[in-house]
């Protein structure tokens, strides 16, 4: 059974957490995006430092310890965006659910 309080609590949580939820989507619109520069700019280095061809560009990029660590910021980032979306359908749930059982019990209420 889901009560009043469970309901206030999630409600509080959504208003309470939308800016944050804002920022860690934010955050990874912006890691997910800035992957492309970073890899440009990397192949930029790699052509500066002898990698030729545009595949020897790549690979040097892919292989280069700044965008291993920037994949690192873009599963941070993911997990961080995921977890406050889950929370925010976990919230709405709960609401939803509450709703539920309240109409069904006022329709009971109705009939008997």
């Amino acid at each position: 059974m889901i009560s009043d309080d469970d309901v206030d609590r999630a409600l509080d949580w959504l208003v309470s957490n939308g800016k944050k939820a804002a920022q860690a989507r934010a955050n990874r619109v912006y890691v997910e995006e800035y992957r492309k520069t970073l890899k440009a700019q990397l192949m930029a280095q790699g052509a500066l430092e002898g990698a030729g061809s545009l595949g020897a560009q790549e690979v040097y990029a892919y292989a280069h310890p700044d965008y291993r660590a920037h994949l690192e910021a873009i599963k941070q980032a993911v997990e961080a965006d995921e977890e406050a979306r889950w929370n925010q359908v976990a919230a709405q749930a709960r609401i939803e659910a509450w709703r539920t059982m309240s109409s069904n019990q006022r329709a009971i209420g109705k009939v008997g």
